[in-house]
Parts: structure tokens; C-alpha cells; sequence
């Protein structure tokens, strides 16, 4: 207790404190809190922005010439995909066609619909598929309002006929809700820190933390939406992080209570102990992960912005409800804390030291390991290597209809044009040009892309009703997802539109095309991101172990765990490696946001499992002076509550693989193969590895505070290792 006592009047002490005397009012506090900014946030929040346009690529230019000089194309369209095995005309065939039309015309967010009857463009020369194109009158068309429209036309169905309804606005409608993921995700976690506490009691309180703490963050985060926007998929992603942190950090609490009361501490004195150390180590973990959401801001995306800012909410609350929330639910508990428990000789997550006659398994692991730590630190290292490679060959674009689930209407729409008109349909250009009188021909333009190796076929150009403007469209022979399309547009940029006269003022744009520049700008900016985030990183974990090897080591560990989560979502999405397994409908490229977006949580994760293991070798090393003997008791002390706080994680990712929206599946999976290599081959091989090839370099600290390093007292990290 001599640290504990030395901090007793510490701010973290007193919040203690103040929290489990005033017990009843904090929780009153937190829940009348929590159901009022519910009930604002979910009512007066900002709507979702998938707006990812901007900025100064052709995309971005050609989107902003249509907005200004063609207002009438601001809106969203549906597209309505006809095959007929009889053909169009048979007489069954067209009464079904007609109505489904008729009906979709009358819908009150819908404008006018020509009949592929009325217009032979839109019809296949064997008049077996047609297409028409449904108008949107409202810029902000609900999901509620375009499901009956979706429904219409596959109720058609049937009979020789077979309809799909297409477009952005359908493929979210048809989009069903996320499902029981997060449910799961709950259940899952509930039962592995039952079987880590072996008390419903104790298992309890890091739930009912973490939901009532994930409750207000979401709130918080959807009026924060109003000055920093944020795309529809955040709320997911937030969720997850959020629900993992804030299970793991009362899970640690929790635990260092737990440890204090077997030591003999009352239980006001044990929630003192535990805030001023295992807290303390949560706040310095969460505000790891909010300043690694922070390096978001780097890629210059504006609504990648608004996911940082939105997540880092939600983490943040977690770290509030973790020191205050807990410690008032403590103050309930007290010694209640182990009731309702599953009789056993030992908990598998004490924190109590092993005795010397007895090592625990992760002790003795741990001398296996440093008995050969370079063979274990190379046959690791080349595992990550080799699990890794796949990144090398990762790209990027948008999920369109072509990866959706087989049964959507959306699918059916894609399959049906591509069959008809040719893979490209649904991946047109869009081509725009400002122009002024006498200056309005882009036939030679047209004339120079319709050329163009790759294209299908270009429409003639439309002028603008104030005559400044003009726009044409092209069709690629390939699709939108496939690298023969990002490679066309490229080509079209570079070597096309600069020869052809008058080319060097025309942009390239459209929805295809702005992916394709989403996904350039991406990767060209994703290594300064990596690179700001290890920095910051590094300097807090400088400051926080006082060693620049081991923040090193872990800089670069976190990388090759991270780089192998990269190389499984690549091998399983992008090559199909089990895609279908876990629930992907076909190979597809890597979404945008993905990579960019589980890099800093994971790198603050990983950082945070860091902390708790060497922060614990650290106190010993300063005990005993040997670092071999230091790694395997804090791999001993640790060991527990990093695999349970890591198989939560595991637990809450893997739920979004029964959820519906592969771009999150994909984000999902990504954190929770990136959590399972940090705690198995990192925190088990590579850690007491190198840190034994490494001796008594792990503690050097360059100037006049390495000299220090022996006589500090332990770091305050450190002691939450007790868990």
C-alpha cells in the first residue's frame, strides 16, 4: 500500500473518494444524464453525411461544375433492370413491366419515368433486357420511404420476368439494420468475464458500465455531428471501439478492486487503490487511442475527420464512466463483489503474485521462450512477415451493387444491366467542361475517350441551360470494382484528354470516378498518418516507461501486428481466402476508410496492452534488477487480464461479421485479427523475446534521467498490473 498511500490525496484519489461516499448521487447523476442527452442526441442530432466529394481532384471539379450549372442533376435516381425471357413484348410480360413502372411513377418521391416502350435506347437489340431510369424529387429521400419501391419490384418477380431495382438510394434502403452484432457482442463478453471472475457480480459491473457510458457517447457524438460531420458507417464503428474499451477499462478497475480487497483493504480503500492505478492506466490508455483517432485528421478527408472526432467522443466518455461511473457502483458492491460466484479452487484472473514454488503457465512460458529468444523472436517475426505479404497487392475502392448479397434487388439490377449492356453501365464517367460562346464543341473529346481502349461507348455532350457548362458521359468495357477501371481513368487523365483539343479544360468525374481518387489520395497520404501517429506514440510511451528501446520495440511490434491484420483482410476479402465463410458475397477490393480507420485504433490498443504488460516488468526489473526474471513475472501478473480484456475485443469486432454492411464486416474483422496477433504471438513471443535479446538495453533513457531510471519509484501504470 505504500504507493497507493503516497497518492492518497491525488486527484484521482479524491474523485475516488467522492464518488463511493456520494455514491447515490453519482449514479442518479449518470443516469439521469445519460436518458436526458439520449434523448436530445437521438432526437436533435446530425443526420449522417456521406458526402466524401472535395477537394481539389478532377472528380471533385467535375462535381462541383454539375452542381452549379446543372441543378437538375442533383438529385439521386433509381434504375429499373428488366429481363424477359420471352422478351419484352410477350403480352404477359408487358402488362407486368407496365404496371411495375406505372406504379413506381406514381410514388411521391419519384419525378417522371420514361418506358424502355417508348424509347428503343433502352432496350437490348433482342428486346430480352431493358432499363429505365426513375427520377428522385427529393434530395433527402428516407430509407422508409424508398423500401415499398424495392419491395414493388421484387414482388414482381416471376414468371419469366425478373426486375431489380438499383441505385445508391436503394442499395441503402434494402440494406437491412445491423442486426443482433452488438447483442452478441455483449453476451459474448458477459460469459468471458464470467469465466475470468467466476462471479455474476463482478462480471456485471464492466457491462452495465460500459452500455450506460456507450449510451450517452453516442448521444454526445450525434449532436457533436453538427460542427463536425460524420459518414452513416461511424455509429458501427464507434460503437464497437466504444463497447471494447469500456468493458476492458472497468475490466481492470474491477480487477485491481478485487486484488485490494484480498489484500486486506476496506472497500472504500480498495476503490481508492484501484482508481489511482488501474484508472490511472485507463486514462492514459484512452487518451492513447483518442490521439491516434486524432491522426485521422492528417489524411485531409473531411468526413474521416468527423469519424476521429465522433470515436474519440465515445472513448472519452468510456474513460469518465470508468472513474466515476465504477467507483459509485463499487461503493454498492463492496464486499458483494465475488457474490453469486461458481465455487472453484483459484480465479484464473487473480492478481495475487504466484508463489515461487508454483509458476504459472505464462511464467513458465515465458522461460521457454527466453531460452531461445532469437530462434522465437525470428520464427515470429517471419510469421508476421509472411501473414503480412498480401498487403502488398491491397486496393481500394466503394462497395457498389456488384458485392452486395445475391438475394438484394440491388444485385439483381447489376447482374441484369452487365448481362445487357455491359459491365461498365454501372460504372459510367461523367465528363464536364466549363464553356463559353463559341467555345462549346466537344465533339473531338468525345470523338478521342470513345477511342479510347477500354471504353464502350460515349454519349453525345449536353449543354447547360445558362450555356456554361457542358457534360458527356462514357462507359468503361470493365466494372466499377475491377483495377482495369481505376487503370482507364488514369489513362484518360494522363495521356487521353491532354492530346485532344480542347481536353485539357474537361474533368473526369462522376461517381467511379471519385472512388478511384478517394482511393489515390488515400494511399498517398496513409503513410504520413502511420507516420504521426507511431510519433506522438512513441513520445507518450517515452514519457510514460521512461525507455526509448522498449517504446521502439513496441512501435514496431504494434506495426507488424497491424501489417498482418492488413494481409488477412486482404487474403480474405480481396482473394477470398474463406470470404464466403465469413459472409462475404464475392472478392472485392478493400474499402476506402477501412485501412485508415482501424490503423489508430488498433495502434492505441496495441499500445494500451503494451502499457499493461511492461509497465508490470518495469516494477519488477526495479525490484529484482533482472530482466529475465522481471518478463516472467509480468507476463505472470498480466497475462490474465490482457486475454480476457483481448478476447473481448476478439469478441466485440467478430459480432460485425453478422451484420449486413461488408465495409464494416471488413473493419471488424480487420481489429479483431490485429487484437488476436497483439495478444498471442506479440505479447507471448516477440515481447519476452526481444526484450532478453535486449538485457539491460530495454532501460535506456538517454541524458540525465537514465541515470535517474533506477531510483524512481515504480510507474503508476505499473501497479494496475497487479490485475
Amino acid at each position: 500500500m505504500t504507493a497507493e498511500a503516497a497518492r492518497a490525496e491525488g486527484a484521482l484519489a479524491r474523485l475516488a473518494r467522492f464518488c463511493y461516499r456520494r455514491r447515490r448521487l453519482v449514479l442518479l447523476t449518470w443516469i439521469v444524464g445519460a436518458i436526458a442527452i439520449a434523448f436530445v442526441g437521438f432526437t436533435f442530432g446530425a443526420a449522417a453525411d456521406n458526402d466524401f466529394s472535395g477537394g481539389h481532384s478532377d472528380s471533385a471539379r467535375a462535381q462541383a461544375l454539375i452542381e452549379k450549372h446543372f441543378p437538375e442533376r442533383r438529385g439521386d435516381t433509381l434504375t429499373l433492370a428488366i429481363r424477359a425471357e420471352q422478351g419484352i413484348d410477350d403480352p404477359a410480360a408487358r402488362q407486368k413491366i407496365e404496371k411495375v413502372i406505372a406504379d413506381l411513377a406514381a410514388s411521391p418521391v419519384t419525378g417522371p419515368v420514361t418506358s424502355p416502350y417508348e424509347d428503343r435506347n433502352l432496350v437490348t437489340p433482342d428486346r430480352r433486357i431493358a432499363r429505365t431510369t426513375i427520377p428522385l424529387t427529393d434530395t433527402e429521400v428516407t430509407k422508409s420511404e424508398i423500401k415499398p419501391l424495392v419491395d414493388t419490384v421484387k414482388a414482381a418477380s416471376g414468371d419469366g420476368v425478373t426486375l431489380g431495382l438499383g441505385g445508391a438510394t436503394a442499395e441503402k434502403a434494402e440494406r437491412p439494420p445491423q442486426g443482433p452484432a452488438e447483442g452478441v457482442g455483449i453476451v459474448a463478453a458477459a460469459v468471458i468475464l464470467f469465466i475470468a471472475f467466476g462471479s455474476l457480480v463482478a462480471m456485471g459491473l464492466p457491462i452495465v458500465t460500459a452500455l450506460l457510458a456507450l449510451l450517452g457517447g453516442i448521444a454526445v457524438m450525434k449532436l457533436v455531428g453538427h460542427l463536425v460531420p460524420a459518414p452513416d458507417f461511424t455509429v458501427i464503428i464507434a460503437a464497437m471501439v466504444g463497447l471494447g474499451v469500456g468493458i476492458d477499462y472497468a475490466l481492470f478497475i474491477v480487477t485491481r478492486y478485487r486484488d485490494a480487497l484480498q489484500e486486506g483493504d476496506d472497500p472504500e480503500s480498495a476503490t481508492v487503490t484501484a482508481v489511482t492505478t488501474a484508472g490511472h492506466a485507463v486514462l492514459f490508455a484512452g487518451t492513447t487511442v483518442v490521439i491516434a483517432l486524432m491522426g485521422l485528421i492528417v489524411m485531409g478527408q473531411r468526413l474521416m475527420t468527423g469519424v476521429a472526432v465522433a470515436t474519440s467522443v465515445i472513448v472519452l466518455v468510456t474513460m469518465v464512466a470508468a472513474v466515476t461511473l465504477l467507483p459509485a457502483f463499487l461503493g454498492f458492491v463492496g464486499h458483494r463483489i465475488n457474490s453469486l460466484r461458481v465455487p472453484r479452487r483459484t480465479s484464473r484472473l487473480a492478481g495475487v503474485v504466484p508463489s515461487r514454488e508454483r509458476r504459472t503457465l505464462a511464467e513458465r512460458w515465458a522461460g521457454v521462450v527466453q531460452r531461445r529468444p532469437l530462434v522465437s523472436a525470428v520464427l515470429a517475426g517471419a510469421v508476421l512477415v509472411v501473414v503480412a505479404f498480401p498487403m502488398l497487392s491491397m486496393r481500394l475502392s466503394n462497395p457498389d451493387a456488384s458485392v452486395q448479397p445475391r438475394d438484394r434487388s440491388s444485385y439483381t439490377s447489376y447482374a441484369i444491366l452487365s448481362e445487357g449492356f455491359g459491365p461498365g453501365y454501372g460504372a459510367p464517367l461523367i465528363f464536364a467542361a466549363e464553356v463559353g460562346a463559341g467555345n462549346t464543341d466537344l465533339r473531338p473529346v468525345i470523338e478521342a475517350v470513345a477511342k479510347t481502349e477500354g471504353i464502350a461507348y460515349a454519349t453525345p455532350a449536353q449543354l447547360s441551360r445558362d450555356g456554361q457548362a457542358a457534360i458527356f458521359m462514357a462507359f468503361p468495357m470493365t466494372g466499377y470494382q475491377d483495377e482495369a477501371t481505376a487503370d482507364l481513368v488514369h489513362r484518360l487523365r494522363a495521356d487521353v484528354l491532354p492530346e485532344a483539343p480542347g481536353g485539357d479544360r474537361v474533368y473526369v468525374g462522376g461517381p467511379n470516378a471519385a472512388t478511384i481518387d478517394i482511393a489515390d489520395d488515400i494511399s498517398a497520404r496513409l503513410p504520413l498518418m502511420i507516420a504521426v501517429v507511431v510519433a506522438v506514440s512513441l513520445v507518450l510511451l517515452i514519457a510514460l516507461v521512461r525507455s526509448v528501446t522498449i517504446a521502439l520495440q513496441a512501435a514496431v511490434m504494434n506495426l507488424l501486428s497491424i501489417g498482418a491484420a492488413y494481409g488477412v483482410l486482404v487474403a480474405v476479402v480481396q482473394w477470398g481466402w474463406l470470404g464466403s465463410a465469413l459472409g462475404f458475397p464475392t472478392t472485392m477490393p478493400i474499402t476506402t476508410w477501412v485501412p485508415m480507420m482501424i490503423f489508430p485504433v488498433l495502434f492505441g490498443l496495441s499500445m494500451d496492452y503494451e502499457v499493461f504488460l511492461i509497465s508490470r516488468v518495469r516494477e519488477e526489473y526495479q525490484r529484482t534488477g533482472d530482466t529475465r526474471t522481471a518478463v516472467a513475472r509480468g507476463m505472470a501478473r498480466t497475462a490474465g487480464v490482457i486475454t480476457a480484456a483481448a478476447a473481448i475485443m476478439i469478441a466485440v469486432f467478430t459480432t460485425s461479421l453478422l451484420g449486413s454492411d461488408v465495409s464494416v464486416k471488413q473493419g471488424g474483422l480487420g481489429m479483431a485479427v490485429a487484437v488476436l496477433i497483439d495478444a498471442t504471438i506479440i505479447r507471448l513471443i516477440l515481447v519476452p523475446a526481444v526484450m532478453e535479446l535486449c538485457g539491460k538495453a530495454n532501460w535506456w533513457m538517454p541524458g540525465r534521467r537514465a541515470r535517474r531510471v533506477t531510483s524512481v519509484p515504480p510507474v503508476v501504470v505499473g501497479e494496475k498490473a497487479g490485475v
